[in-house]
């Protein structure tokens, strides 16, 4: 086995020579919305006691840190809904400070962003993505069933007045917000927020064929935008899935994320890591590794060596794919488990 110091040296290179360099982690399976996509009204969350503490996961990044991550995102369920949650902002902003790490980032829904936006300003976020799929208030409670669109609104207020940059994520939905993506563009735009809009993925049990009935796919999305707006193609990528267009009208930028139509897999430098200490090194894929027993074993070269055996699993791409003869999801488990 290699030295402990040798493998903190050595960078997380994939079967396809894709350096891994993104770790997102779920720091919590719980939401205060449930998102008619993502989850079932009456989901069963994990319990306490299968959750990593916050204390492990802080060494279970700073690990992946020492292993050449540059890039770490924290997402849920809802990340800003878990007990002392700043803690963990605080002890990971030590590692921006050290030039070890480039960004910290967050996905919210930004129910509770109104009374964290300063805080994690302080702890060195300077970049938060909001989920946000309508600017309809009644159209937004009957997405979220349990959110407030005022509440979301004025955490965006606070991020932005904070000094952090926004982007806003929209998944496409047919029937539901197919009306209102000229409105995303423009709100976005009078407030220079970046605008993502996604696919519906086919994840975990959400009731019936709902799903396959929202899906729209962004090729029809960016056909609808290109009869009001001026879409001009740009080489911008943040090693992620989007593909970017500027709309000459707002100067914004707006991204299209395709796991349906278009494969984005090619350039995939990213792995995620759920509450539990499961890593999933496709977020379309099943397979994982369970890094929880070799986090609290005493030898620190045991971790090491099970984040390289994982990372030597990493496969090419994933298997998405909505059929309606095939009626469980893709992926059994729940967006909210793996992190958005």
């Amino acid at each position: 086995m290699s030295s402990l110091t040798e493998l903190a040296e050595k960078p997380l290179i994939d079967p396809f020579d894709r350096h891994v360099s993104y770790l997102r982690v779920s720091v919590t399976d719980r939401c205060d919305f449930r998102c008619v996509y993502c989850m079932s009204e009456n989901m069963t969350f994990l319990p306490k006691a299968d959750v990593l503490t916050l204390e492990e996961l802080d060494r279970l990044c700073s690990a992946f840190i020492s292993r050449g991550v540059r890039k770490l995102r924290i997402s849920g369920g809802e990340p800003l809904v878990r007990r002392d949650i700043m803690w963990l902002f605080d002890r990971l902003g030590r590692h921006l400070e050290t030039d070890d790490l480039e960004e910290l980032t967050l996905t919210t829904n930004a129910s509770q962003l109104e009374r964290h936006a300063a805080g994690l300003y302080s702890a060195g976020v300077r970049r938060i993505n909001v989920s946000l799929d309508t600017l309809d208030p009644e159209k937004f409670a009957r997405i979220t069933r349990w959110g407030k669109l005022d509440k979301v609104i004025g955490g965006i207020d606070a991020a932005a007045a904070a000094g952090h940059r926004i982007k806003i994520n929209a998944v496409a939905l047919k029937g539901v917000n197919d009306d209102e993506i000229h409105d995303l563009v423009a709100w976005c735009g009078d407030r220079d927020f970046d605008l993502t809009f996604i696919e519906v993925m086919p994840m975990g049990e959400i009731g019936g064929e709902m799903r396959l009935d929202q899906y729209w796919p962004l090729s029809m999305v960016r056909a609808e935008l290109k009869k009001r707006w001026t879409l001009t193609e740009i080489p911008d990528t943040t090693g992620g899935p989007a593909r970017y267009v500027r709309a000459k009208e707002t100067g914004g930028r707006i991204g299209f994320i395709t796991p349906m139509t278009h494969n984005f897999c090619e350039a995939c430098n990213r792995v995620r890591l759920t509450c539990t200490g499961t890593l999933f090194m496709c977020l379309g894929q099943e397979d994982a590794a369970d890094l929880r027993a070799a986090l609290r074993s005493s030898d620190p070269d045991i971790l090491m060596s099970a984040i390289d055996d994982a990372i030597a699993r990493k496969p090419k791409g994933h298997d998405f794919i909505l059929d309606r003869r095939r009626k469980a999801p893709a992926v059994s488990r729940h967006m909210s488990v793996t992190g958005g």
